[in-house]
């Protein structure tokens, strides 16, 4: 007796080895893509916590600064009292460090300076440019504010 196969016409479905090898390079590629670029903006970037701590202790440093009076309002010499609550102008400031501040020991990492200069043309009228620098490791902040004689 001769036994005829027939064949088939159910075809199965699915993907060949070759489809599914192309799939996983094309996939992988895209995914070294992505990481690559997510590795090179998280190096780039500061930590937030550091840049946040920074500016906060430049804008409270800047601001005590600038409430202080344009000139001395009590003719003291131009030293610097060793006393931070004796300061009473903006210049009392100039050239200071952290030194002057009372950081607590969590802030211990951050470096201050403080800049006093004349400026009287950026505004156009008698002002003070006070910078303020915060740094920590590579990461530094600077604010910059003015402080006139009105």
């Amino acid at each position: 007796m001769c036994m005829i196969k027939e064949e088939s016409a159910h075809r199965q479905s699915g993907f060949t080895l070759v489809e599914l090898l192309i799939f996983i390079v094309v996939v992988g590629a895209g995914l070294a893509g992505i990481l690559s670029v997510m590795d090179n903006s998280v190096k780039s970037s500061a930590d937030p916590m550091i840049r946040k701590q920074a500016i906060a202790i430049a804008e409270s440093v800047l601001e005590e600064v600038l409430q202080k009076a344009y000139t001395d309002p009590d003719n003291s010499p131009a030293v610097v009292e060793a006393s931070r609550d004796l300061w009473d102008d903006v210049d009392d400031y100039n050239g200071q460090t952290q030194a002057a501040f009372a950081f607590p020991a969590s802030l211990s990492g951050y470096a201050l300076t403080i800049a006093v200069t004349a400026d009287n043309t950026t505004l156009g009228i008698e002002a003070k440019r006070v910078r303020v620098t915060v740094t920590r490791g590579t990461e530094s902040m600077v604010l910059t504010g003015y402080r006139t004689n009105y």
